[in-house]
């Protein structure tokens, strides 16, 4: 073996050498991560983060028509939404919304999940078909179940031809029971996505768990209740986050559905900061229905967020 063999066969034996390789190698990706991320992030600083401080600044000035005014007001404009009965209305709207279409969606989400978990045949036809109504837009699912829940059309008129006419409702048109009828077309359009969560996780739920429980003598209603459901804690709270987060800021479903119904009884902050912001160029109280919706987004959010930085370090 010749003396530069040698030579080339210690450097390959030395660990100064390849941890300088490996230390190149390291550079280089890094290198191409943040070339790759760096546009993404740049994004995210604009057109997020940017224009929600942005926002919060635009609710602090008085800038209520089309000329900007930016003239500080502090919390001025908080104020007057407090002593907006409009505003009252929806944040109790809100509150009812998003209790039921939550509770709608879970239960429905996890039986669907629990149906297809019992590997019947056609999974993938059901599958499908459960999944589909995710599919479609907000605006096409308010306009379809605007139909349906006519009064003197739709479910309706299903009613009255099977003898049934004593159900009759008048669904969103309804003011004491409006917005409680919009949850079911949102919900109808959500739990196929609750399912495909809650499916996935009984899926990984491990066969050994189940077979334990079975030989101690649980039956299926024991088995879901103190062994299954405790396991899926977690993607429940996952689904309140995230259908939390939409019932928070539904605006399509209510502009092609009701048009915030009689009196109010249909509207959402979403839709009275449209109008609010656009149609009445009042842009700075507009400003402060978004930072409200934030600041209740921010409650739903900032818990699950905690949460996961605690099990991350954990």
């Amino acid at each position: 073996m010749s003396a530069s063999d040698l030579r080339r066969e210690g450097e390959l034996t030395t660990p100064l050498p390849i941890l300088r390789r490996v230390a190149r190698s390291l550079r280089g990706d890094t290198l191409i991560a943040i070339l790759v991320l760096t546009p993404s992030i740049i994004a995210v600083a604009i057109f997020i983060y940017a224009f929600i401080f942005w926002t919060i600044y635009v609710s602090l000035v008085r800038w209520n028509d089309v000329r900007p005014d930016y003239a500080w007001v502090g919390l001025r404009n908080f104020a007057r939404l407090l002593d907006t009965d409009r505003f009252l209305i929806d944040l109790h709207n809100i509150l009812i919304y998003t209790v039921l279409f939550l509770a709608e969606c879970i239960v429905v989400g996890f039986l669907l999940a629990v149906f297809l978990d019992q590997r019947v045949k056609g999974e993938a036809l059901f599958r499908t078909i459960f999944l589909l109504p995710f599919a479609v837009s907000a605006i096409v699912t308010g306009v379809a179940w605007r139909w349906l829940m006519n009064p003197d059309s739709g479910i309706n008129l299903l009613f009255r031809t099977a003898g049934l006419g004593f159900i009759h409702s008048n669904w969103f048109t309804d003011p004491n029971f409006g917005i409680a009828a919009v949850t079911i077309a949102s919900s109808w359009q959500m739990s196929g996505y609750v399912m495909a969560l809650y499916l996935a996780a009984l899926r990984g739920i491990p066969a050994e768990l189940r077979e334990a429980a079975a030989i101690d003598g649980a039956g299926a209603v024991a088995l879901y209740r103190h062994v299954i459901i405790p396991l899926l804690s977690p993607v429940t709270y996952t689904v309140v986050v995230i259908v939390g987060g939409i019932a928070i800021r539904t605006f399509d479903i209510i502009a092609s559905m009701t048009s915030s119904g009689p009196a109010f009884a249909d509207d959402t902050l979403a839709f009275f900061m449209f109008q609010t912001t656009f149609q009445s160029n009042k842009f700075s109280q507009g400003a402060a229905i978004a930072v409200v919706m934030l600041i209740l987004a921010a409650i739903l959010t900032i818990p699950y967020l905690i949460n996961i930085n605690r099990e991350v370090e954990g």
